[in-house]
This record gives C-alpha cells, sequence and structure tokens, in this order.
C-alpha cells in the first residue's frame, strides 16, 4: 500500500515544481512586455529630448512667433552626414509627438532604437531631386512613427537642419511588403528611372506590433525658408512649433 502513497507524493511534487516554473516564466515574460512595450520609450524619449536639446544649443533657438517667408531660389542641400550621425529633426504636426532627431543610417541599435528616425543611405537628402526617406518605429523605443497612418493628403512633413527648414506635403500611402524596397528608389515604384522631382517617403512597421508589411507615406515637397528667419507657416499652427513637443 505504501508505494501507490509514494508515487502520488512524487506526482505532487513534479506539478509543484512544473507549476513554480511556469509562474516564473510567466514573470519573466511580464516583465519582458514592460521593458519592451514602456521601458524602451521611456529610455528613449530621454535620450531623444537630450539630443533635441544638444542641435538647439548647436543651432541656436528658433523664434516660434516669427513666421519666415518662403523662400524662392533652389533649396540648400546639406552635406552627406556621417554614418550614425544626428544631423536635422523632423516635425509633423499631425502626429501627437510633433518633434524628433533625425539621424544617418537605419541600423536598429545604433540608429532606431536610440536616436530616432532614420535617414536610408544612398537616397536623397533633404531639397535635393530624388527620394528623400526616412524609416522610424511605430512602436516602442519612442514609437517616433506611431502615428504614421494619420497622415493624410496635403499634410505636412518638415524636417530642420542647422541653415534651413524644408516642407513637403503627403501625397498618399500604402502598405508593401518588407521586400518592395522600390519604394524607397529615387522615382518610387519605378527602379532604375531618373528622378525629376523633390520626394521624400516614410516607411515603418505594419500593422501596428508587428513586422508583416511596411505601412509607406509619400510626400511631394512644397517649399523651404531660411532658419534664421523664424520657422515655416506650416509649423506655425502650435504643436507643430520648435519646442513645444508633447511628452510620448
Amino acid at each position: 500500500m505504501s508505494r501507490p502513497t509514494h508515487r502520488r507524493r512524487r506526482g505532487g511534487t513534479l506539478i509543484g515544481v512544473l507549476g513554480e516554473l511556469l509562474l516564473t516564466l510567466g514573470v519573466l515574460l511580464l516583465l519582458f512586455l514592460v521593458w519592451q512595450l514602456w521601458w524602451t520609450d521611456v529610455v528613449a524619449d530621454r535620450e531623444q529630448s537630450g539630443i533635441i536639446d544638444g542641435l538647439e544649443q548647436e543651432w541656436g533657438e528658433v523664434d516660434p512667433e516669427q513666421i519666415a517667408p518662403r523662400q524662392e531660389g533652389p533649396p540648400p542641400v546639406p552635406e552627406t552626414p556621417g554614418d550614425t550621425m544626428v544631423w536635422g529633426k523632423m516635425h509633423v504636426p499631425a502626429f501627437d509627438r510633433t518633434e524628433f532627431p533625425l539621424a544617418e543610417g537605419v541600423s536598429l541599435e545604433e540608429v532606431l532604437n536610440v536616436k530616432g528616425a532614420g535617414h536610408y543611405p544612398e537616397t536623397a537628402l533633404p531639397g535635393e531631386v530624388g527620394n528623400f526617406s526616412v524609416a522610424g518605429h511605430r512602436n516602442t523605443y519612442g514609437r517616433v512613427f506611431e502615428d504614421i497612418a494619420r497622415l493624410e493628403g496635403g499634410d505636412a512633413i518638415v524636417v530642420e537642419t542647422a541653415d534651413a527648414f524644408y516642407v513637403y506635403e503627403v501625397t498618399e500611402s500604402l502598405i508593401v511588403m518588407p521586400q518592395d524596397v522600390e519604394v524607397i528608389a529615387p522615382t518610387p515604384g519605378e527602379p532604375g528611372v531618373e528622378p525629376t522631382e523633390q520626394l521624400l517617403t516614410l516607411t515603418a512597421c505594419h500593422p501596428m506590433f508587428s513586422a508583416r508589411e511596411r505601412y509607406i507615406v509619400h510626400a511631394e515637397f512644397a517649399y523651404w525658408t531660411d532658419r534664421e528667419d523664424g520657422i515655416p507657416e506650416a509649423l506655425a499652427t502650435g504643436d507643430g512649433a520648435p519646442g513645444s513637443e508633447e511628452e510620448s
């Protein structure tokens, strides 16, 4: 009669150990989700705010009450930045988070996870004929493009450098597969075709919390302003004005 009792005790012990392991795994999974979905944003927001403060100290602040006139001549094209270098800011008035850094490259570890949006190397620069293309996270690590699906035709996307503001206006949005890299070709969707326009493309993962597809926004260059003259009218409606960024 003692053997069945011994087996029952052994079985109960195994079930208890398995239960403890599952509970531990559940706690670890919960901690991972907290880190991935919340803490990475906290750290990235802090880092990106420091980057923006550094840029403003280097460039000088812009008077948000002074509206700069549109310039008629060709826009100045920035020099090709060094790899991973932060060289600009982006302003998107339609986003909840309206201001974030722009760095060179699309490396997750060195740019997108730590610095903000990233410029695809070998694509055009702001104001240049071609397709100025930028990637950003839609969730986690500061989620600079979280609201990308909110953009509509005519919405402004503004790039700020040490010398100028470049204003682009949204023309279309589409969803593609990750391998459809022709969306960042000099002439979007037409690899090998010589560009004739100054364009901008934003790319982000789609749907939310997945990398199955890519959400794409195309925009065309509208005008530029001299940074010394103040802010462009596209940022004069409040939320998009430099220095008015909301914490996300």
